[in-house]
Formats: C-alpha cells, structure tokens, sequence
C-alpha cells in the first residue's frame, strides 16, 4: 500500500533555491531579533520544575545555510534542554533505520488538532498514536529505535542525533532527573499505547529512553545546524556527514508541516510557509527545504507551548528571505504565441 516509487531516491524532486547573501541574512536576523528581543508576552513552561528556573528574558537565533553559511545573534549559545525538538529528529532516524513505510504503518502521520500530551486523542482515534510529533506518536517512534536494551536504544539515538547536531550531545542531569520525577502522564501515555499494542519495547523502558531524549542539552546554533541538515537531503552542512538518506527528509519535513506546532499548525502554515517544530524549554527549529534552517531560543510561550518570540522572528524572516513554500510570483508571457490569448482571473 505504501510502496516506494523507482524515482524515489532521485534529486531531481529536492527544492532548490537559495538563501539571499550572508550580509542580508545577518541584516535581516539582527533586525529580527531587535523587534521582539524585549517583548514579554508568555510565560516559562512550569510543569517541569527545573525547566521553570529559566531566564525569561534569554533570546537568541541562528541561521544555517544548506550551504553552511551561519550567522547567529544574542543568545545562540545558550545551552537549554532539547524537549520536543526532538521529535523530528528521532522520527527521521527510525525512517532511516526501518524505512519511512514500517513507521508509517507503526505510528501514524496524521494531526490530532488537540495538546501534544492529549490522552483524549488516543481514544478518539482508531491509530491511536497519529503522528510522531505529539508525545504518544513520539514515544511510540522512540521505542521503535534499533536496539534490544534500553541502553542500546540510547546509545543509537544519541549517535544519530549528534550527527544532525555535529558535535556529541549531553545529557543535563538535573532536566532528566525532574523530568523523571514528575513525568506520570507520559508513563501512562506508553502504558495505554501498550494495552492497545501500538508501543515496540517496555513501556517503562521506552518512557525513559524518551525522558532523556528529552533531555539532551542543545543550543539555537544546534538546531539551526540539525534543522540545515534536513534542509540539506540529510547532510549536515557544517561537518559534510551524512546524518540520515536524502529520501526520508521530505516526510519528516511533511509531518513538521502539519503537526510541527501541534493544535497552531494549520496557523503556522499558513502564516509562516515552513515546516517548525517547538520545545516547551523554548527552543524551535524553521526549516526552509533546499535552502536552511532557523533555529531560536526564548523561553516564555503561549498557551499552546510554543515560543512566542521564536515565532514572531520566523515570521519576520521568513517574509523577508523569501522562505515561504508557498509563495511564487507569476511567470507571464511577454509575447504569447500568435492565435492565443492570456486570461487574467
């Protein structure tokens, strides 16, 4: 049903495009971030203990070319924990690892339309994980990741998400742990999806491998590097490694484009024109296929828990470089052939 297509591998289907030049890039970031650096609409996620001690007024964002030009500002090189970032990343992995139709089949990629930790969505729908961007679906692809232990699940994890990273990820102890203490409705997420058979390993197990998933301390320089890498057909365009295929990207990107910014996606789309995904630390990643990513830090979010002012610079960046999938100017014809005519709606 899901079968792959002969020309699935070629690169004649990949966007193109380019970023304007790094001048106008870093121009038009360190406006951004002038606009909206001293905005205090949200506030800080504070269901996690640890992750309410954030500096509200920590903002920062970098720009990755698929080409490797980076231009950051402010705080780019604060180090947060990843959270739902995530999720993009480990989904293309397990694509990689199983094939993009075993967790099609497996998980899902549909919208749910309700909060990323909605346990009404797995009764009202018959898949129950939809898609691997909420937490069900994410928890669901984690305990898909090769590896009979639980240490061996992380350890490919880890592996696969520094490659997108370029560099080797840590774990902040302190953000694992309050996670730990205090992430009963994830458990009970695994444990429900297990009693409907759609987790692939132990749901204690699982809930933890995706506990320090969570955990994984980056930075918005890192994410626009890993968002770039997407953009990039799975090449990281900082260290030239090849992070996962060039196929699964446009799928990962797919499902970012629907269900990126959980309930807000439709909005997002239709706003901003690119694939994002949001973390309750306040990290997001905007990736412009063929031509970068936009990776921001800013704790406080909106009620759907995604960073405001995060949001507010893609918008501005992504009107300004010309990012916007959806956007296109009209070709004409200056001297159509003779005998026709051109209808104007």
């Amino acid at each position: 049903m899901h079968e792959s297509l002969p020309f699935e591998d070629s690169l004649a289907s990949i966007s193109t495009g380019d970023l304007p030049s790094l001048l106008e890039v870093e121009q038009h970031l360190h406006e951004a971030y002038g606009h909206y650096r001293y905005d205090d609409d949200g506030a800080v996620a504070d269901y996690i203990p640890a992750l309410a001690q954030a500096d509200p007024s920590l903002f920062g964002a970098s720009i990755v070319g698929a080409a490797g030009n980076v231009a950051d500002v402010g705080d780019a090189a604060h180090p947060f924990s990843i959270q739902s970032v995530s999720k993009p990343f480990v989904f293309a992995l397990v694509c990689d690892a199983l094939g993009h139709e075993q967790v099609l089949d497996k998980v899902g990629v549909n919208g749910t339309g309700l909060p990323f930790n909605s346990v009404m969505a797995i009764e009202l729908n018959q898949d129950r994980t939809m898609n691997p961007m909420v937490n069900a679906g994410a928890i669901a692809t984690t305990s898909l990741i090769p590896g009979r232990s639980g240490e061996e699940k992380w350890e490919f994890l880890v592996d696969g998400l520094s490659r997108f990273a370029g560099r080797r990820l840590e774990v902040d102890d302190a953000v694992y742990a309050s996670e730990t203490a205090t992430n009963l409705r994830n458990q009970g997420i695994a444990h429900l999806l297990d009693g409907y058979g759609r987790l692939y390993f132990d749901p204690d197990e699982a809930t933890d491998v995706y506990t320090r998933q969570c955990s994984l301390l980056v930075t918005a320089h890192d994410l626009a590097v890993m968002g770039a890498t997407l953009a990039d057909g799975g090449i990281n365009p900082i260290t030239g490694e090849q992070a996962i295929e060039p196929r699964h990207c446009k799928r990962v990107l797919a499902v970012l484009a629907t269900a990126g910014l959980y309930e807000r996606s439709g909005e997002w789309l239709y706003e901003i024109g690119i694939p994002g995904k949001s973390g309750v630390s306040g990290g997001m990643v905007a990736i412009a296929p063929g031509k970068g990513a936009i990776g921001t830090f800013s704790p406080p979010l909106d009620d759907a828990g995604n960073s405001v002012r995060g949001q507010r610079l893609v918008k501005y960046l992504s009107e300004r470089l010309g990012l916007n999938m959806f956007a296109s100017k009209p070709i004409g014809l200056a001297s159509p052939p003779a005998g026709t005519a051109r209808r104007l709606a």
